[in-house]
Order: structure tokens, then C-alpha cells, then sequence
């Protein structure tokens, strides 16, 4: 019932495409598209039947063609440019922030050229992959020191694994976020070995809560801000500067213990070798210290994102934190970067760190950053260049305009009839877990359909376009809000597009 590999292997479409792949691949293909054919019989309790439909899909020329769509599939690159037009800025599926030009330029000359990633031009000596962005983020926060890893979840892995693991970690549970991906805090805290002291309530956290919670053995109060979410209503929470009271306090009293510890007893002399033996002493309680896991990050305050609230990195180091760190490719608008700032003994703690090669930035991340950094030296150029910036801070007469922009290159490429085209008013969001209770005002551009309609209009945009585009349907409608339309090329490819939707709602017709 089912062909032979061989007999597959030796059909014409197969014979073209042997010229294009390894034989091996080819080889792979073909018995891909011969188990799914076998898959599809007995998922549909075929036993006999040549005219039924899906016995004929098994057929020699059936199963080559199958394995050249998979062919093709292969060929074609998967992780390729989107348009944005759904209004979310930090859309976490389509890659969060978009890069700068800076940014863009800087990796596109390390990757085409060799860099001095780990060189010192000017001591002709090896250098450091941190000394690129550490002098940057230093100066943009006021902290004394820097370090960036993969992400942020690894940032926090490796502040706890460092600090932490076989101590206590004290953190409210109206803060054991869930960071994405099933990527909750406490699994985090599991893995680097610290163990979690859970105090107060879902709502409500007193500093009581933590003075109470902590032992001898508590190394850390871990503050998770919320950034991917908010408690309104009969909440309390404690913030940083209370904590770091606290913490000085119980360092404070630590320290006099550990003094009177070390100074010997009355008599204790006198006794000499003879005297009793005195007990071992305990271990000296390890420093507690005060942490913040920012998720988002922010170099500067977010008012003119419609954000009031967020704290600046800076503001968290100021208000009391040892170690702060956040995203990279959040609201700081680079590559994906986990960032952590704090003191030099704690920084270069954790330089020391064999996590910090497992989980060290690449030059192409490490160029960017500093990039994008580097934008920062100047708010203004920072809010203009800044792609991420830029969308957030936008106002949304200027999304209006980008949405009328896109209308008039619709209107130019499509024929008068098809569709209905006016500009609404919508609310754009942050996304990417940041700034989750500003909606941004703004306006998309409404696309009412005459032929067609929007649900196969959207999937053709994805699925079928060359560049896929996302969109928001809304009541039978496709909107494509101005705000994450980065410029005049999105518009374009937006129109053609829409035409080729038309053109492909014809073609059956013409088939006919």
C-alpha cells in the first residue's frame, strides 16, 4: 500500500531535489513524509478502499510531494524580519526590543570582522568582555559595579546561588512571580540551593513579617518587583529602603556577636593548656544582604511612558539595594541581557563565579548593549534612537499619523471596493512584562473587508506572506496600530501584502 523509499527516491521531484541537498537529508525527508503517510492511515482505521481520498494521498507522487513541501520547509529560514502592527511594543514572541541603529551597526561589525572582545588595544594585553558595558551601566545608575549575563532569570540564579545557597532567603508571597514560561521564583530559588522563607500574605507584607523570619542562617531579603503585573485594592507591600533598615540593624547585631565571640573569656588564660576544652564555635552568620530581582529595568523614570511607579534602577541602589538586576531587552531597549549592578565585592564575587562564563554574553550581545548604552549618555537622543523608546514615549497624535500614512499606501495599491479604511482610536500596551497597568493611548487603522474577510486576511498576512505581519482583529476587522509601525518599509510590505491577500481570493476563481 505504501511506496518504497527507493521507488520515492526515484521520482522526479525527488531525482530535482537530490541536486539540491545532501542524499542523506534527502534520504530523511522521504521517510518523514512515508511515516506521516502511514500515521495519517492509521489514524483514520483505513483498511481498504483505493478511491478513498486519503488512500490516494499515499500514492508514489503524493508522499515525493509531500517530502519536497518538507524541502522547502527546510530551506527556508524560520527566524526571519516581522511587521508589528499589534500594538504591543515589547511583544515577547516577536523578539522584544527592536535594536537601535547604533546597535545594529555595532553587531554587524564585530560578526563580519574579528573584535577586541577580550583584547586591550592599548596594553596589547587580554581584556575583559565586561569592560565594554561595565564603565556605561556604572555611570548611567551609580553603581560601582556591573555585570551582564544571558537573562535576567539567570541574573537571579546567579545572585542566589552565590549569596544564598545552603542559607535562607527571605521574599514576600505577593512576590513569587511567575517570570514567563512557566518560569516561576521559587523554582529559581530551588535550583540555585537557597532555601525560601515565604512571609506575610498574597496581599499584604509587613516589615514585621521579615524581622520575624529571619534566623542566623537568613543571607538575603529578595525583592521581586512586579513588573508583569499589579495588586490593586486592600494590598501593603515593604519597600527597599525599609528592608535595608532592617537588614543594617540585624548586620549591626551580627557584628557584636561575632566580636564578643572572638574576644576570650574571663580566666580563659589563666587556665592554659590544662583548662577546659571550650565547644567549636558556630560558623559567623553570613552578612544579610538586600537584593531586588527589577524584571524590566529602567535607567530613567517612566512618566513619559504613562508609567508612574517604576523605579529606576538607580532609585533601588539609592533607597538601599546591595545588588539590583533587570532585562536588557525590556524598557532598557537592547539585547537580551541579564544586568546586575551593586558594590565591587559583591560584583566581583560573582565575577569569580563559574557561572559567570556559563552564562556570559556573546560579543554579539555584548555590541549591542554597549550600543545601546552608549544612547543613554543623552535622554534625549536615548528617547529619539531608541526604537523601544520611542514607541513608549510616542504620543499618540504621531501614532495617528503613522496609521494615516499606512492607509494612504493601502489605498494606493489596493482597487477601490475591496475594503473600508478609517483610523480608530486604540490602546497600545508595553508588553514583554513591563509597565502591565498603562494603557497607552493611541491608533490603528481600521480595515473593514468587502471581499474576503478578516480572520482569512490575518492568516494569509502570517502564514502566506513572505514577511509575516501581525495584526489585531477586533469585531470582524483587522487593526494595525500605528505605534509599533517602525516606518515607511512596514507600510509598504503592508500593502503588498493586502493585495496579494486580494489576488489569492481571486485565483480559484480564474482556476475555475
Amino acid at each position: 500500500m505504501l511506496p518504497q523509499v527507493e521507488e520515492v527516491l526515484a521520482s522526479p521531484e525527488i531525482l530535482k531535489l537530490k541536486e539540491e541537498l545532501p542524499h542523506s537529508v534527502v534520504v530523511g525527508l522521504v521517510r518523514e513524509a512515508i511515516q506521516e503517510a502511514r500515521q495519517a492511515v492509521l489514524d483514520s482505521r483505513i483498511l481498504q478502499g483505493d478511491s478513498d481520498p486519503a488512500i490516494q494521498q499515499l500514492s508514489c507522487g503524493a508522499v515525493a510531494l509531500k517530502a519536497r513541501q518538507k524541502a522547502c520547509t527546510l530551506q527556508t529560514p524560520s527566524l526571519r524580519k516581522v511587521v508589528n502592527v499589534s500594538g504591543i511594543v515589547l511583544h515577547t514572541n516577536l523578539g522584544r526590543s527592536v535594536f537601535s541603529d547604533a546597535a545594529a551597526q555595532a553587531v554587524q561589525e564585530v560578526v563580519a570582522n574579528y573584535s577586541s572582545l577580550e583584547y586591550d588595544p592599548a596594553s596589547q594585553a587580554r581584556g575583559s568582555r565586561h569592560g565594554h558595558y561595565e564603565q556605561l551601566v556604572c555611570a548611567l545608575t551609580g553603581a560601582q559595579a556591573a555585570l551582564a549575563v544571558n537573562n535576567n532569570a539567570a541574573a537571579v540564579l546567579m545572585v542566589l546561588s552565590e549569596f544564598a545557597s545552603g542559607h535562607e532567603a527571605v521574599v514576600s508571597r505577593g512576590e513569587l512571580v511567575e517570570i514567563g514560561g512557566s518560569f516561576r521564583v521559587p523554582d529559581i530559588m530551588r535550583l540555585s540551593h537557597a532555601e525560601m522563607r515565604e512571609v506575610g500574605t498574597t496581599n499584604k507584607t509587613r516589615l514585621s513579617d521579615y524581622e520575624q523570619a529571619i534566623t542566623p542562617r537568613t543571607a538575603l531579603l529578595l525583592k521581586v518587583h512586579p513588573s508583569n503585573y499589579r495588586m490593586v485594592g486592600f494590598t501593603e507591600s515593604v519597600d527597599v529602603a525599609a528592608l535595608r533598615t532592617l537588614a543594617d540593624a540585624i548586620n549591626e547585631h551580627r557584628a557584636a556577636g561575632a566580636n564578643a565571640a572572638a574576644t576570650p573569656a574571663a580566666g580563659a588564660e589563666e587556665a592554659g593548656a590544662g583548662g577546659p576544652s571550650q565547644p567549636p564555635q558556630a560558623p559567623q552568620p553570613p552578612r544579610l544582604l538586600v537584593y531586588e530581582d527589577q524584571g524590566s529595568g529602567a535607567l530613567f523614570p517612566l512618566d513619559c511612558f504613562g508609567g508612574p511607579g517604576e523605579p529606576s534602577v538607580a532609585e533601588s541602589l539609592k533607597n538601599g539595594c546591595d545588588l539590583v538586576s533587570f532585562s536588557g531587552d525590556k524598557l532598557l531597549g537592547g539585547p537580551q541581557a541579564g544586568i546586575i549592578v551593586g558594590d565591587r565585592e559583591h560584583i566581583g564575587a560573582l565575577k569569580r563565579s563559574p557561572l559567570a562564563r556559563a552564562l556570559r554574553l556573546d560579543k554579539m550581545a555584548v555590541a549591542a548593549l554597549e550600543a545601546t548604552l552608549r544612547l543613554y549618555l543623552d535622554k534625549g537622543r536615548a528617547l529619539h534612537e531608541i526604537p523601544t523608546l520611542r514607541m513608549l514615549s510616542m504620543s499618540a497624535d504621531e501614532a495617528c499619523e503613522r496609521a494615516r500614512q499606512l492607509q494612504q499606501a493601502i489605498e494606493s495599491a489596493l482597487q477601490k471596493g475591496m475594503v473600508d479604511l478609517d483610523i480608530v482610536e486604540e490602546a497600545a500596551l508595553a508588553g514583554g512584562g513591563s509597565l502591565p497597568m498603562s494603557s497607552i493611548p493611541s491608533c490603528a487603522l481600521r480595515i473593514g473587508f468587502k471581499q474576503g474577510d478578516a480572520q482569512g486576511c490575518s492568516s494569509y498576512l502570517s502564514a502566506r506572506h513572505p514577511v509575516p505581519i501581525v495584526a489585531r482583529i477586533k469585531k470582524e476587522a483587522l487593526l494595525c496600530d500605528g505605534r509599533t509601525l517602525l516606518d515607511r518599509k512596514d507600510m509598504e510590505e503592508i500593502a503588498r501584502a493586502l493585495k496579494g491577500y486580494f489576488e489569492s481570493l481571486e485565483a480559484p476563481r480564474q482556476e475555475g
